[in-house]
């Protein structure tokens, strides 16, 4: 009678223990599918050594016996490094800060290469830093930024190559001297400064005093050139006032000339402009030396005048 209801149980615990299996295969396989995104690897061990390196894409685990050993980014990264106290040639202590920018360009050499390969990279980069500053005086740390950053990025790029690591670039961040040297640079660049300040007020005002002087000479040239330039129409006016005076006293000569004049009547109007003359300002009058001759004809013509009017009596 209780046959039936054992063999009941039983198949039901069977049912359950193949749903429980079912269950913790299913849970294990979707924990074996592993997605590598876009710009990552995954390295990959089985038996606790290196197997292969998984790329972008989906990929399946061999249940407890593949496992993930490190998820590797192949981004450009950087790293910001706090000052560091270097001592250059000259013996000046300063501290200075590196930014350092790298690429891991193989993922199984970054992983088994060195252990903490942010940490080495880090002391590296400590390391050459001092290095390259005590080969060089304070004024050389100074003005040399881009060959120390040069220098800086060959050595470490060939130091970190066996741990997978591609150095793109080093710069140096900041570079701070001992307070009295920033003291004497800040008073040396105010000399400077004021320096340039008092050469380009010199040049300002050179500048303007030959553009004064250019004007000054400018302005006279012009000047004299219509003082010239006005002489010279004043003289052409004076020569044609008297070429017209000589023109009018030809014309008058050819006039008189043609009326038939004869000396008496040259003599009478020469008589008339020594008396035009003498109603003049002039203080002095020259009397021409045959003004008797002149006195003569003039009365032999009153005289003429006179028999002239009786005649017509």
């Amino acid at each position: 009678m209780y046959t039936p209801l054992i063999l009941s149980n039983a198949g039901t615990v069977v049912l359950v223990v193949l749903l429980v299996l079912l269950v913790v295969a299913l849970l294990i396989a979707l924990s074996s599918i592993r997605i590598v995104r876009q710009s990552q690897t995954m390295v990959i061990e089985r038996l606790g050594g290196y197997y292969t390196t998984w790329s972008t894409g989906i990929h399946f685990l061999v249940p407890f016996v593949d496992r993930v050993s490190l998820v590797v980014s192949l981004k450009e990264q950087v790293m910001d490094y706090p000052p560091q106290p270097v001592i250059t040639r000259d013996n000046v202590t300063m501290q200075i800060d590196t930014v350092v920018y790298y690429q891991i360009t193989d993922a199984k050499a970054f992983t088994y290469g060195v252990d903490n390969p942010n940490r080495a990279l880090e002391n590296l980069t400590a390391t050459t830093l001092r290095n390259i500053i005590g080969e060089i005086d304070l004024d050389g740390a100074l003005t040399s930024r881009e060959l120390i950053n040069g220098k800086m990025r060959i050595i470490l790029d060939e130091a970190t190559d066996p741990w997978g690591i591609k150095v793109i670039r080093v710069e140096l961040k900041n570079i701070i001297p001992p307070k009295d040297i920033r003291e004497a640079m800040e008073k040396q660049m105010r000399a400077e400064r004021e320096k340039r300040e008092n050469i380009l007020n010199a040049e300002g005002q050179k500048q303007s005093a030959i553009l004064k002087a250019q004007g000054v000479k400018e302005s006279a040239i012009l000047e004299a050139e219509a003082q010239k330039q006005s002489q010279i129409l004043r003289a052409e006016g004076e020569a044609e006032a008297i070429l017209k005076v000589q023109e009018a006293k030809a014309r008058g000569i050819e006039a008189i000339k043609a009326a038939g004049a004869d000396r008496s009547v040259l003599t009478i109007k020469g008589y008339e402009a020594l008396v035009e003359v003498s109603k003049g300002q002039a203080t002095k009058l020259i009397i021409p030396s045959d003004l008797q001759g002149l006195a003569s004809i003039v009365s032999s013509s009153k005289e003429m005048w006179s028999d002239t009017k009786k005649d017509k009596e």
